[in-house]
């Protein structure tokens, strides 16, 4: 954390703690199959790569790809351990996920992490860009001791 004037340091932490709200905010919407809402938390200009081709490009077809994600199966993300580096208006991060899904009627669990950059888009942070990455995703009844990442 920056050793400058106070103001300077609360304004910090206050970008610090929306940017770790900003990913709580979107892990709630997608756990409440709630499409519209977690796109919006994206630019208009977005990318999000989910590691499966293609990267969806663009809020309103990330919004429609939420929407038909979401209503097709159950989504309940953890995220935690949130890793944030500020640059003005720009900042990056990393935050780690846990995951337990219902897809295709199988229970499955996973882990991974999200590499993502945000903007300050009219004084709130936004996610500019998200990238997925997977460590394991496996049906719940198969386990994931022998899943070496």
């Amino acid at each position: 954390m920056s050793r400058t004037r106070p103001d300077a340091m609360l304004q910090e932490l206050a970008d610090r703690e929306a940017i770790r709200d900003l990913a709580c905010r979107y892990a709630h919407h997608v756990w409440q199959k709630q499409a519209a809402a977690a796109a919006s938390l994206f630019t208009e200009d977005c990318e999000m790569d989910t590691g499966e081709p293609p990267v969806i490009r663009g809020r309103a077809a990330l919004g429609e790809t939420y929407k038909r994600v979401l209503g097709n199966g159950a989504f309940q993300p953890f995220v935690s351990n949130h890793v944030i580096t500020l640059a003005g208006d720009e900042a990056s991060g990393t935050c780690y996920l846990d995951l337990r899904a219902t897809t295709d009627g199988r229970s499955m669990i996973g882990s991974g992490y999200y590499e993502d950059r945000y903007q300050r888009v009219d004084g709130e942070w936004k996610f500019r860009a998200r990238k997925l990455h997977m460590s394991w995703l496996v049906p719940l009844e198969q386990g994931w001791a022998d899943q070496a990442s």
